[in-house]
């Protein structure tokens, strides 16, 4: 009797502490916070707007889900780093024109047009690695310069015009569902749990956390920093190409009309609100996915409510800030305990 009744409350002091550990894990990631976010903002707008939640709808947002993920891991990779990439939104858009002119104009078969479109961007990608890591300039700079000169080259090549009459191969990838899901978004998916596995399944994407989280132990750790920071690079602007295809395939034609001009805040917005932080060496996928989750939902939803679609650079400026506040906040609750 006696031993039953001591053993009670020390069965619950037990459970208490297995829970405690638990109840601080889930408020200390900040995953938790985001995807909570998401569904909150779901529901909310489901039970205002029963179109919301609708198939038609669920499917559009599916595609543009698609092409500000596939970019916005791209920027997530490079921030893991602790550079930034502002050359996402202007490289997909120049992709699309290079996609369609070398498709249109040069005559090249798509799957030709959209090897050599890659192989450009790769090349992107690679000239801001090494002038990051061998030349030492700032990532701001390099990207920014990048920006400039990819929303220069869409201009010269189309001089101001469209281009239309590209192949059906495009449209397939771009506009196809596989049982009534979007091809798009099943190929961002795919991209997602990559990046995923490589980042927390493999030795160098631990690597990658090393480097941006403190670079001058990953060197002393025999870490070949400069090799990570290159390819994470290369994998962005690549990512903004492959963007760029299901966008190409959507529209249907090569505009110029600033396809990609200001997505790079999107990615930036997305990476940061998942958790990413900007100092680099922080983040995961699952938390870049939500974070593009919910700023897909804001923009859907603010256009489903009939809201002035001035509006949605205000509401992603303000939740950029607030992502950016608690991430500075974050770090430094992190420097505290530390």
């Amino acid at each position: 009797m006696n031993t039953s009744t001591a053993a009670a409350p020390a069965a619950a002091v037990a459970d208490d502490k297995r829970r405690r550990p638990l109840v601080r894990l889930l408020l200390e990631t900040p995953e938790v916070g985001v995807v909570a976010a998401c569904v909150v903002v779901f529901v909310a707008l489901a039970l205002d707007k029963s179109s919301f939640a609708g198939a038609v709808n669920l499917q559009g947002m599916g595609f543009d889900l698609a092409q500000y993920g596939l970019i916005a891991i791209g920027e997530s990779l490079v921030i893991l780093t602790g550079g930034i990439d502002l050359s996402v939104g202007a490289l997909l858009g120049t992709s699309v024109i290079l996609m369609s002119w070398f498709n249109v104009r040069a005559g090249f078969p798509p799957v030709v047009a959209i090897l050599l479109t890659l192989l450009i961007a790769g090349a992107v990608g690679l000239i801001h690695g090494l002038a990051v890591t061998r030349l030492k300039m700032a990532p701001f700079v390099v990207t920014l310069v990048t920006y400039t000169v990819a929303q220069g080259v869409t201009l010269a090549i189309t001089s101001g015009t469209s281009i239309t009459g590209i192949g059906g191969t495009f449209s397939d990838l771009g506009q196809m569902y596989v049982a009534q899901v979007p091809l798009p978004l099943i190929l961002f998916v795919v991209v997602a749990v990559i990046a995923w596995f490589f980042l927390e399944r493999t030795y160098a994407g631990r690597q990658v956390y090393a480097v941006g989280g403190n670079p001058e132990a990953a060197r002393l750790a025999g870490i070949r920093g400069d090799r990570r920071i290159v390819s994470m690079y290369v994998t962005s602007s690549l990512l903004s190409a492959f963007a760029g295809i299901l966008v190409l395939g959507r529209m249907g034609v090569g505009s110029a009309s600033g396809v990609g001009v200001g997505w790079e805040l999107s990615a930036i917005a997305a990476a940061v609100i998942g958790g990413v932080s900007l100092v680099g060496g922080q983040g995961r996928i699952i938390g870049i996915v939500a974070g593009t989750i919910l700023l897909e939902l804001i923009n859907n939803g603010l256009t489903t409510l009939q809201i002035n679609p001035n509006y949605t650079n205000i509401v992603l400026g303000c939740v950029l800030g607030l992502a950016i506040t608690a991430d500075r906040l974050r770090a430094r609750s992190i420097a505290r305990r530390g």
